[in-house]
């Protein structure tokens, strides 16, 4: 029996490699003439940078850098050759044929939610500077490219933090340049963007990976859907979706860029970080799951698989809408592979016409979180003896 093991991260409990190794020891006690494979999932979000510099061993580095609220934080980097990307990687990222080391960055490393207390979340504050210093830190270990991860932000910056550490100038009705992050609390106080003195190498390549399709603006767009988890409350989403509109006019004016790029899916993620990102940097916006999917070679495992087990912390409806986890689970369906989905907890799915039958709870009824969170490599490993042992 071939048997694909692909998770996602249990959030605050395990990341989607630990969760892999976890499930493949389970699965060799009770059925050790099963021929395993892995594939740790993951999409834009937490994980990200760990996945895929793992899956190539790659080299990991740290930065000290500034935080959400500027705080300094520790933010997590990848390196990895451009040689052992696979071809089809290199075919949907587009890389430029020169391109010799590649920077693997998860935006939530240094400008995530998770950085951000619960009391101090607001769009209005918080900053990607920490983004641009990630980097250049990555720049300055060589890379002549990177993949930025979008998911798990905590800011609605437009990206103009990482523009402004990046070389980008702020500047005022008097002419003075402003030497504080361009949050949108401080907007109010910028009369025009330079963009001239970027401190990216010539040929430097940016893609940024995100599996949201939103734009920037209107009731789809950032502030709209994405503002409340960062803090917006309702009465200020007005305020803040103007004040975007009118910053993104003059970030495209500074980089003699359309204003319908305000409108192309997928440039409201992450806070409008991609819209930013694209048209301060040039970077290509590419889907976070197909990446993820072709970066660690899961078509072939896939295919070979007589049996897909996957999961992550919660599995529910949200889950089959572009998440890793639910996307294999759809897919192996769809090819009538034997499926197990093992989570934390499961949400709501009949209405889905998921088959429940295939979703395993890994946590005990009754199980406070955190105790849970604590055990979560116990009660997957539990679950899985119970799923497969004799």
């Amino acid at each position: 029996m071939r048997v694909l093991v692909a998770f996602d991260k249990f959030k605050d409990a395990l990341s989607a490699r630990e969760t892999c190794e976890i499930a493949i020891e389970a699965i060799q006690k009770c059925r050790p003439e099963w021929e395993v494979e892995t594939a740790p999932l993951a999409d834009g979000g937490d994980g990200f940078c760990d996945t895929l510099t793992g899956c190539l061993n790659g080299e990991f580095h740290e930065a000290t850098v500034s935080g959400p609220l500027v705080k300094k934080v520790n933010a997590q980097f990848g390196i990895v050759s451009v040689d052992r990307l696979q071809k089809s990687v290199i075919e949907l990222l587009n890389w430029n044929s020169d391109l010799e080391k590649i920077a693997v960055i998860e935006l939530a490393e240094s400008s995530g939610i998770s950085l951000t207390p619960l009391e101090n979340r607001s769009p209005w504050t918080t900053t990607t500077a920490g983004l641009g210093e990630v980097i250049q830190s990555a720049i300055n270990y060589g890379a002549n490219g990177a993949v930025v991860g979008l998911g798990g932000s905590a800011t609605h910056d437009l990206a103009l933090g990482a523009l402004w550490k990046l070389g980008f100038r702020f500047i005022d009705k008097n002419g003075v340049i402003i030497d504080r992050p361009p949050t949108p609390e401080n907007w109010p106080t910028i009369n025009r963007i330079e963009a001239r003195s970027t401190v990216l190498p010539k040929d430097f390549e940016l893609r940024v990976a995100c599996d949201v399709e939103n734009p920037l603006l209107g009731p789809m767009g950032a502030a709209a859907i994405f503002g409340p988890q960062k803090g917006l409350v309702p009465s200020r989403y007005d305020a803040l979706e103007s004040a975007t509109s009118h910053m993104a006019k003059m970030l495209c004016d500074a980089c003699s860029t359309p204003y319908a790029t305000m409108e192309q899916p997928g440039t409201g993620a992450a806070g409008g970080a991609a819209f930013g990102l694209k048209v301060g940097l040039g970077a290509q916006i590419v889907p976070g799951y197909e990446l993820v999917k072709n970066w660690i070679g899961l078509n072939a495992k896939f295919e070979r698989a007589d049996i897909v087990i996957t999961g992550e912390g919660r599995f529910d409806a949200s889950s089959l809408q572009g998440k890793g986890p639910g996307a294999l689970a759809l897919e192996s369906i769809a090819n009538n592979k034997q499926l197990f989905v093992f989570a934390g907890s499961l949400g709501e799915l009949e209405t889905s016409g998921f088959p429940t039958e295939s979703t395993h709870a890994i946590s005990p009824i009754g199980m406070p979180l955190a105790e849970a969170l604590q055990s979560t490599g116990r009660n997957l490993q539990r679950a899985i003896l119970s799923a497969f042992g004799n």
